[in-house]
């Protein structure tokens, strides 16, 4: 009897088990609701039983492959006019229907952070934007996060296609959207942007194993990774240590001390606390370069016109991380240093008269308090209350740095593998690229990581000429005074060199960013500026002005430099009608200094009367050119550059 049923369970195994091992599957990328390239061959793939006939139908066109041995199979549909939506039918042992098919133009989007940012962030600024946002022509596919180190993986962790909405566009990337949406004012064609990016990501993480190979000292680190004991064991170590700092961190803290009085409650007596300006860092107001927990504590006296209405509270950017209280009630939190503090409060927070406004801000290392030129401030029912100025404050706990941990996700190919290999063979349009920041720290090595990026990806995808569009650094942190070494125009000048690649476009940023935030919010004009190179470089547009003017070489006579550019359109000019700025110049001793320049024609002449042999200018190398306004008519900004 027990044999009977075994063998009866066996079998009933076997015939649930055999479906599965014939079902045709498809990856994740094909799915409902995609875009697939028109005028190229539309290569579709997928997994299935070995040795089973797959046959793929769409917009009358059929392809008929087999699978090999492996259960692998992959099969090309002719080339497609723009259009739909169709359905695809995929047919081996069982049928699989796609649905809502566009075909149209299909976009990757990567890099850092700058890619990721969604629109969602950028809703305060482009209301109407978002509001406006129906349009299922422009789709998106999020790719999740992942990165392996042991080779390509075969797909995407997760994702799905969705159409713009006013709700579905606030997961679009910014600087992708606005790109989609330029083109499709244009040529009126389906859009579809995959966006795979990760924010804080460097250029290496994105390099194939092959690639690598360049790189040794990054092949090596790679190789480091591939033991994946080796992996596991420094995450757990990791967790483990941060997790003992914020235990700490929580049992130090007076604020939340067993036995009194919590410091956010209404009722705690804080008369002996401190004042301290915010915003701004406490490590200039007293306390020092403390780390760990500082709280602030605010009393908002609120009109009664603002009581019974929802509310939102504006704390800036804060260093590191805040829980936010008001009256006694927890009102948000956010977890990192980045992110926008915009808080929404529920109706009956409020109350008429004194309101206690308490943060909660823990600092990990460095600098910590409250980001200079930002909104503070308390709005309902249409009024406003600036919350800037003298805040109470007290420590609550000081500790040493929370402990540094590997960001595996950064680690050399790790992200190739596992957010990009997994796209390939899906036919694509064009590459928008938006990094650089983390690779600061070396910009000697941006152009040939760059340079390496675009050739691996275009040999994977075997499109030798796939446009590559990218961003040039927009200007960040202080601005300075005088001359200076910088490694963010360190950086933008590798970008600048990289256009030496054939197919690549760059969009130049310098006037769209933010002194105080390396997430500026300015994503139009970027996403705009990539869809004039991309109407250049991927659609052949020879008449569209797509850059402002590009340093192409330097003519010395005398005491003058004179440098001659591409890409002036209709001719250079200063952007606000002001003398040209932020032009350095440099003798044999190569110290820079400030320089007077001026328009000649489609050249700039530079000098110095103490520079009597100049042998080198800069322009607009800084950190932050804050100002500088080389311009060609069509109002493009130049790129920065160095003449050496």
């Amino acid at each position: 009897m027990i044999n009977n049923m075994l063998k009866v369970s066996l079998l009933l195994a076997m015939v649930a088990a055999q479906p599965a091992v014939a079902q045709v599957r498809l990856p994740k990328l094909v799915s409902d609701g995609m875009v697939l390239q028109r005028d190229a061959p539309v290569a579709v793939w997928g997994w299935a039983k070995p040795g089973e006939k797959v046959t793929v139908t769409l917009a009358g066109k059929t392809a008929t492959t087999t699978t090999g041995p492996d259960g692998k199979w992959r099969t090309s549909l002719a080339q497609l006019k723009a259009g739909g939506p169709y359905e695809m039918a995929v047919a081996g042992t069982n049928r699989i229907t796609i649905k809502d098919v566009l075909i149209g133009d299909v976009w990757v989007c990567s890099g850092q952070s700058n890619m990721e940012t969604p629109m969602s962030r950028l809703r305060d600024k482009y209301p109407d934007v978002v509001a406006q946002a129906n349009n299922p022509m422009i789709r998106q596919f999020n790719v999740d996060l992942r990165y392996a180190f042991n080779g390509p993986k075969a797909d995407v962790a997760g994702g799905k296609w969705v159409t713009t909405t006013p709700q579905n566009v606030l997961a679009f990337s910014g600087v992708g959207y606005f790109f989609a949406k330029t083109l499709f004012d244009k040529y009126h064609v389906p859009i579809g942007l995959i966006k795979s990016a990760v924010g804080g990501s460097p250029a290496e993480a994105w390099l194939s194993a092959e690639a690598l190979k360049a790189f040794p000292h990054y092949q090596q680190a790679a190789e480091k990774v591939k033991d994946s004991t080796y992996v596991a064991s420094t995450i757990a170590q990791g967790q483990a240590a941060s997790r003992a700092w914020y235990t700490n961190l929580r049992q130090q803290d007076q604020g939340h001390a067993k036995g009194s009085t919590p410091w956010y409650a209404p009722a705690y007596n804080a008369t002996d606390w401190k004042t301290m300006k915010i915003p701004g860092y406490w490590a200039d107001q007293g306390l020092g370069p403390v780390n760990g927990v500082v709280w602030f504590r605010k009393e908002v006296d609120v009109p009664a016109s603002m009581v019974g209405k929802p509310a939102r509270l504006e704390l800036g950017t804060i260093v590191d991380s805040d829980s936010v209280y008001i009256n006694g009630q927890f009102a948000g939190t956010t977890g990192y240093q980045y992110p926008p503090r915009k808080y929404d409060l529920p109706a009956a927070l409020l109350k008429p008269g004194r309101n206690v406004l308490v943060i909660r801000v823990i600092n990990n290392g460095g600098r910590g308090g409250f980001t200079l030129d930002k909104q503070y401030r308390l709005t309902a029912g249409g009024e406003t209350l600036d919350l800037r100025g003298d805040w109470q404050y007290k420590l609550g706990a000081a500790t040493p740095p929370a402990p540094g941990s590997i960001s595996f996700q950064n680690q050399p190919g790790g992200l190739y593998n596992g957010m990009i290999a997994p796209l390939l063979p899906y036919a694509i349009k064009g590459v928008l690229w938006y990094q650089g920041e983390s690779n600061t720290a070396k910009p000697e090595e941006y152009q040939p990581l760059l340079t390496a990026l675009i050739t691996d990806w275009r040999t994977h995808w075997q499109q030798p000429t796939l446009p590559f569009l990218y961003v040039q650094l927009p200007n960040f942190m202080a601005v300075k005074d005088q001359p200076t070494e910088s490694n963010w125009a360190a950086v933008r000048d590798g970008q600048r060199r990289t256009l030496a690649v054939p197919h690549t476009g760059m969009a130049v940023a310098l006037d769209l960013g933010e002194w105080n935030d390396i997430h500026p919010l300015n994503k139009e004009d970027v996403g705009k500026r990539l869809a004039l190179a991309a109407q250049k470089v991927a659609y052949g547009d020879k008449k569209v002005v797509a850059s402002g003017p590009l340093y192409q070489s330097m003519q010395v006579a005398g005491n003058k430099a004179t440098l001659s550019f591409t890409s002036t359109g209709s001719g250079l000019v200063a952007k606000d009608g002001k003398p040209l700025r932020y032009f350095a110049i440099a003798g044999p001793d190569k110290k820079f200094v400030w320089a007077q320049a001026k328009i000649e024609g489609n050249k700039v002449v530079v000098w110095n009367d103490q520079v009597p042999n100049p042998v080198a200018v800069r322009y607009a190398w800084a950190d932050n050119p804050e100002g500088a306004n080389l311009s060609n008519k069509e109002g493009l900004p130049a790129s920065s550059f160095q003449t050496q």
